[in-house]
């Protein structure tokens, strides 16, 4: 019973999060690259990225919204996906490396259902050299950048740095 007053000073003293409702979705194209070629879980994936920067963005940057569309218009994988190895039999996950990233565009919306921002990003390595180690290292980059760029748009000149 030691543990509940540390949990109980740990909620405490943790930053406030902001409880902005964080809706992914993906534009019919990249839907059917999932699809066909990438596979349903990657979505999934990617999705939950998205949702857990941006989260960290808004609080980070104390930006209060009610809610956030996102859609994941395009993205690119920085090595094969599970299902793509698995379609291809002779793909090697350590030798293949391409350019990945990704392309998102977003709304925000304040508790009255007013449209409180538009944000549109896209990034792609353009270095082979620079690409990451993982299916979707690029594309995670990608996502952090679209993240802290539109929570400090979000935000407002007048209080950034």
């Amino acid at each position: 019973m030691k543990l509940a007053p540390i949990a109980a000073l740990a909620l405490m003293l943790a930053p406030s999060a902001f409880a902005a409702e964080i809706n992914v979705a993906y534009s019919d194209d990249f839907n059917t690259k999932l699809q066909d070629d990438l596979g349903t879980r990657e979505g999934d994936y990617l999705s939950k990225e998205v949702r857990e920067d941006l989260q960290r963005e808004l609080t980070k940057q104390g930006v209060d919204v009610a809610r956030i569309d996102v859609t994941i218009v395009d993205a690119k994988p920085s090595k094969p996906t599970f299902k793509q190895l698995g379609d291809k039999p002779g793909l090697d996950y350590g030798a293949s490396v391409s350019l990945g990233g990704m392309k998102l565009t977003a709304v925000a919306y304040d508790a009255d259902g007013t449209e409180a921002g538009q944000y549109e990003y896209s990034w792609y390595e353009n270095d082979i050299r620079q690409t990451g180690i993982t299916t979707w290292y690029d594309a995670n980059k990608a996502a952090r950048w679209f993240a802290r760029n539109f929570a400090e748009d979000l935000r407002g000149p007048d209080l950034q740095n």
